[in-house]
């Protein structure tokens, strides 16, 4: 998984999987889904990001089973 943002476009890009993109779709004026051949979600992109989520406070965490 990959997470970019790219402050001078204020634009954020979430990579789940590294796999071919065959189909994108806009879920709203802003937000875009890239597909798989199988229909399955493989990124997002999402403008105008500072406004729209938290940004600057991005963490990740693995939580053990």
């Amino acid at each position: 998984m990959k997470v970019q943002y790219f402050k001078d476009t204020d634009t954020l890009y979430i990579e789940f999987r590294p796999i071919e993109i065959v189909d994108s779709r806009d879920l709203d004026e802003d937000t875009v889904i890239d597909l798989d051949a199988k229909g399955n979600i493989c990124a997002m992109t999402m403008e105008h990001a500072s406004g729209r989520t938290d940004v600057p406070h991005f963490t990740f965490e693995e939580i053990a089973a």
